[in-house]
């Protein structure tokens, strides 16, 4: 039997890292973890995140600078805040959505 993974977030919420102080749009979801293994090791290990959960591509801002984040599910959380993400490559894949968050320009598929 199968265990599909139902993502928790969809594309064009607004997330924030649970520990780390940095939010953005999440525009691609992986069923599980699809990275490289060298990226996963680079993380501290016990701060590495289980491999068998939804994994999130998000625009990404944090104070400083905006950037493209890889983020395990069990380390978002949604983001109530209201306030408008400044990424910019956020107009080329989403419109505002008057209920909040983003709405995708076009569908794509990989």
């Amino acid at each position: 039997m199968n265990d599909m993974k139902t993502a928790k977030f969809a594309i064009g919420q607004v997330v924030r890292h649970r520990l780390f102080p940095f939010r953005g749009v999440i525009f691609d979801v992986d069923p599980e973890f699809n990275n490289t293994e060298e990226w996963y090791q680079s993380i501290p290990e016990g701060a590495r995140p289980r491999k068998d959960q939804p994994f999130y591509h998000l625009l990404a801002e944090n104070s400083e600078t905006e950037y493209i984040a890889y983020v395990s599910e069990q380390n978002l959380l949604e983001d109530v805040s209201g306030e408008p993400v400044r990424h910019p490559q956020l107009a080329e894949l989403f419109s505002d959505n008057p209920e909040g968050g983003y709405s995708p320009r076009t569908l794509a598929r990989h």
